[in-house]
């Protein structure tokens, strides 16, 4: 039982305890190239969002994480068989609700943790925002928190050598062999400024990719996954110390 996770946790325990920051890890139930599972996204955020809490408590820091959300918004995917979609503003109403439970019980301090690149939270929280002004909510991508440069060879972004990488050393039994995989293969858009990224629209997944992945698996192995568990845990276990120690009136230097 960790009592920083609200599912091993009894009312016992929690009925009088001191709770500083929330955490809610938020992923996505889609199709990962042809290696690794749906719930690719949900195994990923749950283990990190656990593993970083579990540090920032060691650490003296009063975190709770919730149980994972885990559907996401795949809109560009909807002609893959069984990915789930959840609309944002489906997501809205999740977070409307998870809030309103943590501000009537005085927890103020909310981070979403978010594992999957079609989830953007950003302007849900500034509607929270406005409803419930004594919170101080914010949102992580940990997919974002180091280089990923300096722990692989090959990028991508989805199933690619990181993916591939962490989950065979989180959930290996998950993983088919590398062989089996698709290459990961993505066309771009024929227009400039998409590329570039200053302009953006959103890619209709099956017309991008035969496979399901964008980039190059094959090079993965569980030793880079680990080494890539471990910096972005401490990158999140300080992110959750620095909210747990600040003051939500006083943000700003």
């Amino acid at each position: 039982m960790r009592p920083y996770i609200l599912a091993e946790t009894t009312w016992k325990t929690l009925k009088d305890a001191l709770i500083e920051l929330a955490v809610l890890p938020w992923g996505a139930m889609e199709a990962h190239n042809l290696h690794l599972p749906f719930s690719t996204d949900n195994i990923e955020t749950e283990r990190i969002a656990a593993e970083a809490a579990g540090k920032a408590w060691e650490k003296g820091a009063k975190v709770i994480v919730l149980p994972v959300i885990p559907f996401g918004v795949n809109t560009g995917q909807m002609d893959i068989r069984v990915n789930i979609n959840m609309n944002p503003s489906t997501q809205l109403a999740i977070l409307k609700d998870i809030a309103d439970v943590l501000n009537r019980h005085g927890i103020f301090k909310f981070l979403i943790l978010n594992g999957h690149g079609g989830n953007d939270f950003k302007q849900m929280i500034r509607e929270l925002g406005v409803l419930y002004p004594k919170m101080f909510i914010c949102t992580c991508n940990w997919y974002q928190s180091v280089d990923n440069s300096e722990f692989f060879e090959n990028g991508g972004g989805h199933a690619d050598e990181m993916e591939t990488s962490l989950l065979q050393f989180l959930a290996p039994e998950l993983v088919l062999p590398l062989e089996e995989a698709g290459k990961g293969s993505a066309k771009k858009f024929r227009i400039k400024a998409l590329n570039e990224k200053w302009a953006w629209s959103e890619r209709k997944w099956s017309k991008v990719t035969k496979d399901t992945g964008i980039g190059d698996p094959s090079k993965a192995n569980p030793q880079k996954g680990e080494k890539y568990f471990r910096a972005v845990t401490g990158k999140v276990s300080e992110l959750m110390l620095d909210l747990v120690k600040a003051d939500i009136n006083d943000m700003y230097e």
